[in-house]
């Protein structure tokens, strides 16, 4: 039961004092959250309540579920874009239409994570690369501040794609609201002045260090209060500033997500999309939160804890959500013990969208952008292409074809591209493994690489090591490679597969060592294995494949060599520098 639920193992010892820094850390994280929460519906195309809700009943589910300590769920700018491409797809214009779309996209992304999470599937993030990951964030990053760029200086446009976009603002450039530029560009200025200027004022006020990182935080609470007032106190509505409007106050509405077939058809692919970049980006930050506490996370368990936050998210009027990289550090760096504290989080919006969303009717759309804009400039990163450049080609293609795949085609061509890409790398370097043939260091019982160290070889003796283990994307690269040596050198009588780093064989591997033996005792040499490892040995054991090998299977490389030549032994203890 603690398994599936987490909860009953961390309430356990739940004490006051840890009780207080949940509550410190909930009040600081629900500031930054309520200015987020309706900018990112505003980022997905929904209305700004779906936020707030998006934001409140799925902190509970997953707080009851999860195995994350820290991590704090709720509407991320990059699940938001993605959520405004898939249903952008749809071609709805009708607010209601589009909301049902919206719940029935969170209920199928929390299915599949539930599904996922009790399959035990959570090592399947292992196949999207954290460069890959990196790339398309970039590229997302990008196209979520160019797409407020509208917001900012009052103008329509519209695009999935980064050209689109451009075209589309440059084209109605002349539709720019002065005034509303003038809040968003204040507001963007003021919240990056915030997080670094800010600080060193108050710190000379003689404010306690703990107070001041809470005031910090609470820019974008600023930017929504100043803006909206100087809206509503100078009648800025009527001078072409668009505001958020009305906002219904309330409890998030219950409501059945729509099980239309045909809706349900056009949201799979996005919503396997988003359960993926968002199932990738919880671990991700969930784990590095974990580790500087030395705790430790589920990926099974994370799966399960997204899931329910997804499908609470879908019966109370919300849309997708996932873990949060900037909301998760402050949730961490301001001492958030358990996940209680994202439980607290979600009774501080719950009051919110009661009591607060009537003042919010003058709140500028710019604001909001301006909220977005700096929210995800955290996360722009361009070092890796220098990285992985430098480090390896191959990434470096693959994190530059995500990223152009994403500008170019938007955010679900993108990580499809991403995930076709890490998988296709995968693929590439297991079918062509990295192998050496093998010498003996003079003077040791040690076989390294003959192109590395200066070593003896036998001519009769051809060792390979493959350093990798055997299945059917490499099993005919092993096949060629020792039917080249072979052809190559008529002086080689016995191939001996040198084994330590093969961890599995499959089937169609078995054939093709079925088919070297067989080739290779038509060319009257022989073919041995050495170092073979226990596994993978009672596998062999279970065929007749050891039966009809010519030649031997040896403890250690040393053995199949002394055995096939006398004089191994007399370089082995023979010193090579008298």
């Amino acid at each position: 039961m603690k398994r599936f639920f987490p909860i009953l193992e961390w309430s356990r010892g739940y004490s006051r004092d840890t009780l207080s820094q949940d509550l410190v850390a909930a009040i600081i994280v629900t500031i930054m959250l309520i200015p987020q929460s309706l900018a990112y519906a505003l980022l997905a195309g929904l209305p700004a309540e779906m936020g707030l809700y998006a934001a409140s009943l799925p902190l509970i589910a997953y707080a009851a579920f999860a195995s994350s300590r820290v991590l704090a769920v709720g509407p991320v700018a990059v699940v938001s874009l993605m959520t405004a491409a898939a249903i952008g797809n749809l071609s709805l214009s009708n607010p209601a239409e589009i909301a049902v779309a919206a719940t029935a996209l969170a209920l199928m992304t929390g299915l599949m994570l539930l599904g996922m999470g009790l399959l035990r599937l959570g090592s399947l993030a292992n196949f999207l690369s954290h460069p890959v990951v990196a790339g398309f964030m970039t590229a997302a990053v990008i196209l979520i501040a160019t797409s407020q760029v509208k917001h900012i200086f009052g103008i329509s446009a519209s695009g999935k794609d980064l050209i689109t976009m451009l075209r589309t603002l440059f084209g109605n450039i002349g539709d720019t609201n002065l005034i509303t530029v003038t809040i968003g560009l204040a507001g963007i200025a003021f919240l990056i002045w915030a997080r670094k200027g800010l600080k060193p004022i108050l710190l000379k006020t003689g404010m306690p260090d703990k107070l001041v990182s809470i005031l910090v935080k609470t820019g974008p609470i600023l930017v929504v209060v100043i803006s909206t007032f100087i809206t509503w106190a100078f009648g800025l509505v009527d001078h072409g500033v668009k505001v958020v409007g009305t906002l219904p106050s309330g409890l998030p509405p219950f409501t059945i997500p729509s099980f239309d077939l045909d809706l349900w058809r056009s949201l799979l692919g996005s919503a396997i999309l988003i359960t993926v970049v968002g199932f990738v980006e919880s671990v991700s930050v969930a784990q590095t939160l974990a580790a500087r506490r030395r705790q430790h996370i589920s990926p099974d368990q994370e799966l399960i804890g997204l899931g329910a936050a997804n499908v609470a998210s879908a019966v109370s009027g919300g849309y997708p959500v996932t873990g949060g990289f900037s909301r998760s550090i402050v949730n961490f760096d301001s001492g958030a013990q358990t996940p209680a504290a994202g439980a607290f989080t979600a009774v501080g919006i719950l009051f919110a969208a009661v009591f607060l969303t009537p003042l919010l009717y003058f709140l500028p759309k710019a604001s909001l952008a301006a909220i977005i804009v700096v929210a995800v400039l955290s996360l722009l990163d361009f070092s890796v292409l220098r990285k992985t450049w430098v480090y390896a080609k191959s990434d470096f293609v693959s994190v530059a074809a995500t990223m152009l795949a994403t500008l170019g085609f938007g955010v679900e061509i993108g990580v499809s591209a991403g995930v076709a890409l890490s998988i296709a790398i995968h693929l590439y370097r297991t079918s062509h493994p990295h192998y050496a043939v093998v010498g003996q260091v003079p003077g040791t019982e040690h076989f390294r690489n003959i192109n590395r160290h200066e070593v003896q070889v036998s001519p009769s003796i051809y060792s390979i090591r493959i350093d990798e283990s055997l299945y059917f994307p490499n099993a005919r690269f092993l096949e060629d490679t020792i039917n080249d040596a072979v052809s190559l050198d008529p002086a080689i009588d016995h191939v001996i597969l040198v084994c330590p780093a093969i961890n599995f064989i499959d089937a169609s591997a078995l054939e093709s060592l079925e088919a070297i033996n067989h080739r290779l005792k038509d060319a009257d040499v022989k073919f041995h294995l050495s170092e073979v490892k226990g596994p993978v040995m009672d596998r062999l054991k279970r065929t007749d494949f050891l039966e009809k090998l010519t030649g031997e299977v040896f403890l250690t490389q040393f053995d199949a060599v002394c055995a096939l030549d006398p004089d191994c032994a007399n370089r082995a203890y023979h010193d090579p520098h008298p």
